[in-house]
């Protein structure tokens, strides 16, 4: 049966509505706006009698306008959290191709996407785990010694710990960023003074790695190079408060520590 037959009004609606959820999964995983941009429109044409179809895609929010029949249709999503899952991204690229070369109906696409969003590959505790484990060698990196890289892993784990039950409290970035490097800071000097750790310079620096938003700043360039000014803008300026909190906590223990508080 033709395409164009089996599409109506709410056929159309729901491929909106598909388009949106396909988008929000790339943006809310960290995807770059021209993958996601580029996604959508490629969903949204994939079904025969829309002429017209744009996208305008911001780190806050996705807008999207086809025309179906002479009739405009909208769509607007809120997104409020950005995080980092590139598996979330690949799977979403391998979902939009194969539903672009598909005719089944859309209700099935939607629950794969639906499932697509619940996927988690890794469980907290997994990445908690590697995620110490990696910023403790950024400690060996920078000079530190054996007991510095355990310290740091230490001190990594249990920032990652709090600032991941933290993040349950949907609280803003900069909030979560201040409270888990203040929080290295204070075990670190707490491991170096029973003796789990030699400097604690370098137990700090390994163990606030894990917070450095590295893939903001990469993101940031990336989509100002591709003329997305105002998301790059947007993400460059996540950047450097997530420095700056980073900073500001860091800052706040070891001044305390210079006036010998603790």
């Amino acid at each position: 049966m033709d395409n164009s037959e089996i599409y109506n009004r709410e056929e159309i609606k729901k491929l909106l509505v598909l388009a949106t959820l396909a988008g929000s999964i790339m943006l809310k995983s960290g995807a770059e706006i021209y993958r996601v941009e580029d996604t959508i429109i490629r969903i949204c044409k994939s079904r025969k009698g829309i002429k017209y179809v744009d996208a305008y895609i911001v780190p806050t929010g996705i807008f999207i306008s086809l025309e179906y029949k002479g009739e405009l249709m909208s769509y607007i999503k809120r997104i409020k959290s950005i995080s980092i899952d590139l598996n979330k991204i690949a799977m979403v690229n391998e979902f939009s191709r194969a539903f672009v070369n598909s005719q089944q109906p859309l209700d099935i696409w939607l629950e794969e996407l639906k499932r697509i969003n619940k996927v988690n590959r890794y469980t907290r505790l997994t990445k908690t785990i590697f995620g110490s484990l990696a910023a403790a060698f950024f400690c060996v990196l920078f000079g530190g010694s054996v007991l510095d890289f355990i310290g740091s892993a230490i001190v990594s784990f249990i920032a990652l710990t709090i600032v991941n039950l933290i993040s349950k409290l949907e609280l803003t970035f900069f909030i979560d960023n201040l409270i888990g490097s203040a929080l290295a800071a204070l075990l670190s000097h707490i491991l170096v003074h029973i003796g789990v750790g030699e400097n604690i310079d370098k137990v700090i620096i390994g163990s606030i790695m894990c917070l450095v938003p590295g893939v903001a700043i990469t993101n940031s360039i990336r989509d100002t190079m591709s003329g997305d000014f105002v998301s790059g803008l947007s993400r460059g300026a996540e950047a450097v408060f997530s420095a700056i909190a980073i900073a500001l906590g860091v800052g706040i223990i070891l001044n305390f520590y210079a006036k010998g508080v603790f």
